[in-house]
């Protein structure tokens, strides 16, 4: 997808459509880590803490309860 800046004020903008967004699961309350290797602009939608925190929490439960069957599964 070829995207164009668009004037902003004194800045510029890039418009980001709702699907793209909804495959992200961000929105307008939504803060973006940005970076760049010189090149390339990376934007990241940050996500709570407590949320990764459960996810591995709930990870960690997974594999300590199904540890054979998750090693066959990879094999």
């Amino acid at each position: 997808m070829i995207k164009n800046l668009t004037k902003h004020g004194n800045s510029l903008a890039l418009v980001i459509e709702k699907p793209l967004l909804e495959l992200l699961g961000a929105d307008a309350e939504t803060s973006f880590d940005v970076t760049t290797d010189g090149q390339v602009l990376i934007l990241s939608p940050v996500k709570e803490a407590g949320r990764r925190e459960e996810f591995r929490t709930a990870l960690d439960k997974v594999n300590a309860r199904y540890p054979r069957a998750l090693k066959k599964l990879a094999e």
